[in-house]
C-alpha cells in the first residue's frame, strides 16, 4: 500500500509538470504561429507594438524607403486588426476575429491554402477563412466544403457591417489571443475597416535577396532609416513575442509557478514515504552501522529506493499525461504536444525530485546511535 500510494504521489507530480509544460509551450507555439508563417527576413514595427494582440500602426513609408538597401529583394506591407464575425448559422453570435490585409502581388505567406487563393482575393468583399478557428465562428469549413462558398457580415467595431465571402479556407491556428484568423488583400481589409487611413500598417515585410546576411541588413538599415520603426530579424521577433508572453503577462508566470509546484509536491510525497520507510528499519540501520557499513553505504540504498520509487511513477504519469495532451489539444485547439525533449526534461525533473526527498530522508540516520535504538 505505502509503493501504490507512493506511486501515486510522483504520477501525480509527473502529471502536474507536464501539464503545466505543456501549456507554457503551446501558449509560445501557438503565439508565433503568424511570425512563422512569413516569408520574410527582415520586419518593421512600430515602437509602441508590444505583441500580436497589440500592434500599433506606423507609415509605411518606411517599408518603401527600405527599398533604397541593395540586399531587399521584395517588401509588403501587412495590416492587422480584430473585427466582430456574424456566426452564418447563428445570426446572434457575434465573435471577435483577427483579420490579416496583405498586398496579394507578393507571396508572403508560406500557409496551405494562401497560395493557391491568391487570384480570388483579388476580388472585393472576399475573405480566406482559417479552418482552425475556434468552432464557436460557426460549421464555416463544412458549409464551404459543401457549397463552395460561404457568406456573413463583418463589424468592424465602429457600428459599421460588411457583407463578405468566405472564397478559400487555410490552416493557421489559434492562440491564448486569437481564436479565430481571416485572411485577404490588403484593399479588402481598408473596405472592411473604412475608418482606417491606407499606409498606416501593423508589420512592414522585406524578403532579402539570395545569400544575403539578415543581421548585417538590419544594422544596414538601422543606420538608414529613422528612428520611429522596431527593426527585426525573424527570430529576433520570435523571441519578441515569446518575451511578451513570459515577462509581461501573469499566464506565463502561473506555467512557471505550475511546474515549481508540481515538483515541492513530488518531493513531500516521496520524502514522507522514504522518511516513513528510515523509521521503521532503524534498528537495520543501527545494525549495519555496528557491523562497520559506512554512511555512504546507507545513502547508496536510500538513493536506489528514490530511484525505483521515481521509474514506477513516472511511467504512469507519462501515459496519462499523452491522454490528457490530446483530450487538451481537441478542446482548445493549441499546438499542445509531446515531445521528445520533455519527456527526457519531466523524466529527469522526477529523478532530481526523488534523489533530493532521499537527501532529506537520510539525514535522520546521520544521528542514529546504535547503543540508544538498542
Amino acid at each position: 500500500m505505502r509503493l501504490i500510494t507512493a506511486i501515486a504521489g510522483i504520477s501525480f507530480a509527473v502529471i502536474l509538470m507536464f501539464m503545466q509544460l505543456g501549456f507554457q509551450a503551446a501558449l509560445f507555439d501557438s503565439a508565433v504561429l503568424f511570425h512563422k508563417s512569413l516569408r520574410g527576413d527582415i520586419f518593421l514595427l512600430s515602437p509602441r507594438s508590444t505583441a500580436l494582440i497589440a500592434m500599433k500602426s506606423f507609415s509605411e513609408r518606411r517599408l518603401y524607403q527600405a527599398l533604397a538597401v541593395d540586399n531587399v529583394e521584395f517588401i509588403n506591407p501587412i495590416y492587422l486588426g480584430f473585427a466582430q464575425w456574424k456566426n452564418p448559422k447563428n445570426p446572434l453570435q457575434w465573435r471577435n476575429i483577427h483579420i490579416i490585409g496583405f498586398d496579394t502581388e507578393y507571396p508572403v505567406f508560406s500557409l496551405p491554402g494562401v497560395q493557391s487563393n491568391l487570384t480570388k482575393l483579388e476580388e472585393p468583399d472576399v475573405v480566406l477563412f482559417d479552418q482552425a478557428s475556434r468552432p464557436e465562428f460557426g460549421p464555416v469549413t463544412q458549409i464551404f466544403q459543401q457549397e463552395n462558398t460561404v457568406t456573413t457580415e463583418i463589424d468592424n467595431m465602429s457600428n459599421a457591417t460588411r457583407k463578405v465571402k468566405v472564397v478559400g479556407l487555410f490552416k493557421l491556428g489559434t492562440t491564448f489571443g486569437i481564436d479565430g484568423n481571416l485572411i485577404t488583400s490588403h484593399l479588402n481589409f481598408l473596405r472592411i475597416f473604412s475608418q482606417r487611413k491606407k499606409g498606416l500598417i501593423e508589420v512592414g515585410v522585406i524578403k532579402l535577396k539570395s545569400g544575403s546576411n539578415s543581421l548585417e541588413t538590419k544594422q544596414e538599415l538601422q543606420e538608414y532609416l529613422p528612428k520611429d520603426v522596431k527593426i527585426f530579424t525573424k527570430q529576433e521577433w520570435i523571441e519578441f513575442e515569446k518575451k511578451y508572453w513570459m515577462t509581461s503577462t501573469a499566464i506565463g508566470f502561473i506555467f512557471s509557478l505550475g511546474v515549481g509546484m508540481g515538483l515541492v509536491v513530488g518531493i513531500v510525497v516521496v520524502y514522507q514515504i522514504l522518511y516513513t520507510d528510515v523509521s521503521e528499519h532503524l534498528k537495520e540501520y543501527a545494525t549495519l552501522t555496528t557491523m562497520g557499513y559506512p554512511h555512504r553505504y546507507f545513502i547508496k540504498i536510500v538513493f536506489e529506493e528514490s530511484l525505483i520509487l521515481a521509474s514506477l511513477g513516472y511511467i504512469p504519469g507519462f501515459l496519462i499525461a499523452s491522454g490528457l495532451y490530446h483530450i487538451a489539444h481537441d478542446t482548445t485547439l493549441l499546438p499542445i504536444v509531446m515531445t521528445h525533449r520533455r519527456t527526457w526534461f519531466v523524466f529527469l525533473l522526477t529523478i532530481f525530485m526523488c534523489f533530493l526527498a532521499g537527501i532529506i530522508a537520510v539525514r535522520k540516520l546521520q544521528d542514529v546511535d546504535p547503543a540508544d535504538i538498542f
